[in-house]
This record gives structure tokens, sequence and C-alpha cells, in this order.
């Protein structure tokens, strides 16, 4: 009867109960346990690995390469990141996302703000929250060619959709009027629904610079920073600092 048991578990895809009811049984005989309590120990081991599997599918859908941790990050290594050491760890709670607050990193090329950044999407991913990691080339390059395709609509849904949507590296070259024109698109649909973080190398005066017009860098600046918390990171390089102590080994 249990091989019967076993099978219909399966086809209710209950598979983790299925493979642990006779481990179950036999613990359960051993314990004295009532039948209400090995139902109860399976269906938790049934729940925690459902939980397990979608955390695992948040990560993968994130399109994160790494899983970054905020221990990694040194605050000692300048002054900036000293000062916003209770700034970036309350982030790291994630309630910025229920608040439907974007986050904008500002600073020179190896301060840190990318890792900051994916060290906030794996922390969500493991919160169970549905993440999108991108560069902006890549984001826009993909809209361009799906408008070229007629299949925009639906690219654009894709970057719209993540609760939480991290646009890296805006500055590193002008997006053009189309490019420009896109990305409002999404910065404006995100807008008050979902959280955004975007890293730059440019200051908000100097977003003329990445976007077409300064018309189209106000309306996408005004509405990030509408509601927003802005991380700015000075100082000297930790990625050439890092190089050289490689080097030096």
């Amino acid at each position: 009867m249990i091989d019967s048991i076993i099978e219909k578990l399966k086809q209710l895809r209950l598979y983790t109960f299925a493979s642990n009811i006779n481990p179950a049984i036999e613990t359960a005989e051993e314990k004295n346990w009532s039948s209400l309590q090995v139902i109860d120990h399976l269906a938790d081991l049934e729940l925690n690995e459902r939980e397990k599997n979608r955390v695992e599918l948040r990560f993968k859908q994130s399109k994160l390469i790494v899983r970054p941790t905020i221990d990694q990050f040194d605050f000692n290594f300048h002054i900036s990141r000293k000062n916003q050491k209770n700034k970036i760890l309350n982030l790291m709670g994630l309630d910025f996302i229920s608040q439907k607050k974007d986050i904008i990193m500002i600073g020179n090329p190896g301060r840190g703000k990318s890792f900051l950044a994916k060290c906030i999407a794996y922390a969500a991913t493991q919160a169970g929250v549905k993440v999108l990691f991108t560069t902006a080339m890549d984001m826009i390059n993909h809209l361009i060619a799906a408008e070229a395709d007629h299949s925009l609509l639906k690219k654009l849904q894709y970057y719209e959709s993540p609760v939480l949507l991290v646009i890296d590296e805006i500055g590193y070259l002008p997006l053009g009027s189309q490019g420009s024109n896109l990305f409002f698109q999404v910065i404006s649909a995100r807008h008050e629904a979902c959280s955004t973080i975007i890293t730059t190398n440019l200051s908000f005066a100097e977003w003329g610079n990445i976007f077409d017009s300064t018309t189209v860098a106000t309306a996408i600046a005004d509405r990030l920073v509408y509601n927003s918390e802005v991380i700015i990171l000075e100082g000297p390089s930790y990625r050439e600092r890092k190089n050289q102590k490689n080097k030096s080994k």
C-alpha cells in the first residue's frame, strides 16, 4: 500500500513528501508519533523544499552570476563608506522594496556601486523577491532589438515587472534618442509601482550627457529622486587597490 501512496503523492507533485514517507514512518515508530505528527512533519519538509526551490528560482531569474554578501564589503576603506554604513545596512533589510523606494548609487568606477547593488539584489532573491539585474546598455540594446522585431511591448513588460530592477553602469555610454526614450518608458512605468536601483558614474547635473536631451534627463531624474535613497561613494578605486595587492603577491 505504501508504494501506491507514494505514487499518488508523486502524481500530486508532492515529491519531498513522497521521498520522505518511509523515513518518517520509521521515526514515528521510534518516537511514538501520532498520525497527525507524521503528516505535519512531512508537510513541513515539503514546504521547506518548495521554499528552497522558489528562492533558487528567484536567483536564476535575477541574472546575477555571483552571490555577493554585505560582509564582503570593506566599510573601512574610505570615509564615505563609513559615513553611510548605517544607511547601506538598512537597505539590506529590504524595507525600501515594500515602500517602493528607489536607490541611486553615484561614484567613479571602482568605488563599490555595482557590488553593493548586487549585494542588495542577492539578498532580495533570498527573501523570495522577483529581481532582475542588467546593465543599462544591455537593457537598451534588447529593447531596441525588440522594437525592430515588433516585440517591444513584451520586452518592456520584462523590465517593468520585476519587484526590484537593478540597472547597472549608467553613464559610460550615451543612450541616444531612441535609447533615452526607451529608458524613460521603463522608469515611468516603474515609478511609484516597484523599486529600481541605479548605479552611475555621473552626478545628476551630468545626466544630460547620458540621455538625448536635458528634458529627458530631468524627467528621468525627477522620477527616480522623488522617493529614493542616494548613496555617494567617493575616495580612491577599491578595485585598483585590490589589483595592486594581487600583483605584489
